[in-house]
């Protein structure tokens, strides 16, 4: 009968910890996939806005269009500038979360190693334990034949 694994609610603990830092990980990389996306979106739309201005001006364009021109794309520049810091921070908590998951699987895998070591020794004990048993059987079968 082998002995079950010392460790393993610590075991069981890191396995946890680690499924939950998985889903943190693909949890920050999502919400930094869409913060890209969305910086992307809005270049886009600044790039396009800025080839209106300029056709816009090459029409002739007064001094209030020009102006409100001019005050929107102020307004999208800012809006580029906000969302790539946006961006870059959640760049850095992706880091940050998957520096965790490494730790979190390193952890894990020190105990699963541990766990593989047990189960091998109890397999060795097991097997050690089956032929001893075979062994005293096979001397009484030639000690019962001695005796006849």
């Amino acid at each position: 009968m082998s002995r079950t694994f010392p460790l393993q609610t610590v075991l069981d603990l890191m396995r946890s910890r680690n499924d939950a830092a998985t889903q943190r990980l693909a949890s920050l990389i999502a919400a930094e996939r869409d913060a890209h996306r969305t910086l992307a979106m809005l270049r886009q739309y600044r790039d396009e806005y800025t080839a209106r201005f300029r056709q816009a001006v090459q029409d002739g364009l007064g001094q209030p269009e020009w102006r409100n021109f001019q005050e929107f794309l102020d307004r999208l520049d800012e809006a580029v500038r906000q969302q790539e810091q946006a961006a870059n921070l959640k760049a850095a908590h992706t880091a940050a979360g998957q520096a965790e998951w490494q730790r979190q699987r390193s952890r894990l895998n020190a105990f699963d190693t541990l766990s593989e070591r047990h189960r091998a020794g109890e397999a060795r004990r097991e097997l050690r334990h089956e032929q001893k048993l075979q062994d005293e059987f096979a001397a009484r079968g030639s000690d019962d034949r001695q005796e006849q």
